[in-house]
């Protein structure tokens, strides 16, 4: 089992005592899930933090053996102002996380994909007016930072009857910079000329690729995920979306090299460890 290098408690004395002024945040929870701080508050993005897919699929012939330790009781963590969900699938859309999350955090604005709202309120037993749904090219305002939806191709880009996208990535505008949260995703035409407009500071790309094996949705593979972070500008990448199943996981290396090959800044986190970025 990877150990977190913050968990629990420490984790949570660390991110309330960082007071940012000026720039960014960022702690990885493991798998796409990140906590970042900004001037404009607490933005959780796809947390997955329970076992629930490990219990799931415990006796089937596709067990998800977790690699990494669980670093957070979602329902410690309080004064989050604004909580996405880029996608339906349980590690982005996780009722054991969520429900303990959205119960400490009562006025959190909760971010889904408008295609998914009955799905997400029949999840979670909510009222399906509690979410805030996007669809591609729509934005809204929460707690001073301004969320952009772009659509994510998990294999596909699947949308439903009225033509809304199931799979989303965020643009996360906040006076500390701007923040990309692909959600799981291929690369797709126009994806890049999406992204370009925004001046990212930071993105949050998968590196588990795909491979048909597995028979799971695929996502981006290291060494393109580094090639869309470097084709769009961005400031800095980080990976994520790996070492948190066994039967689902690349390692980080081909990430990195190839980020080194087209001196796209980047960083490695392990779960729990801080990354300070200035504006």
């Amino acid at each position: 089992m990877i150990a977190a290098t913050l968990k629990h408690q420490a984790l949570l004395d660390d991110i309330a005592a960082v007071d940012v002024k000026d720039g960014l945040c960022v702690w990885w929870l493991g798998q796409s899930g990140y906590v970042i701080k900004s001037p404009d508050g607490l933005l959780v993005m796809d947390p997955y933090l329970s076992d629930s897919l490990t219990h799931k699929y415990a006796d089937t012939d596709k067990p998800h053996v977790r690699m990494t330790e669980l670093c957070l009781d979602p329902g410690s963590l309080r004064g989050v102002d604004v909580i996405t969900s880029s996608h339906n699938h349980t590690d982005h859309l996780d009722a054991e996380t969520l429900l303990p999350l959205l119960a400490a955090n009562p006025d959190a604005a909760f971010i889904i994909p408008e295609a998914n709202r009955a799905f997400v309120a029949e999840r979670l037993g909510c009222d399906a007016a509690k979410p805030l749904g996007l669809n591609d090219g729509q934005s809204l305002n929460a707690a001073g930072m301004t969320i952009h939806a772009v659509p994510a191709a998990h294999d596909e880009l699947d949308t439903d009857e009225h033509g809304r996208h199931r799979y989303l990535g965020y643009v996360v505008q906040t006076r500390g910079g701007t923040i990309y949260h692909s959600g799981d995703t291929l690369m797709f035409d126009g994806l890049i000329e999406r992204l370009k407009r925004f001046n990212i500071d930071l993105a949050l790309l998968p590196i588990n690729g795909k491979r048909p094996q597995r028979r799971v949705a695929g996502n981006l593979f290291g060494d393109e995920a580094a090639k869309l972070a470097h084709d769009t500008g961005a400031r800095l990448v980080l990976p994520c979306h790996y070492d948190m199943f066994t039967f689902n996981t690349e390692p980080p290396d081909l990430f990195v090299q190839t980020c080194r090959q087209l001196g796209q800044a980047h960083r490695v986190l392990t779960c729990g460890e801080r990354l300070e970025l200035s504006k």
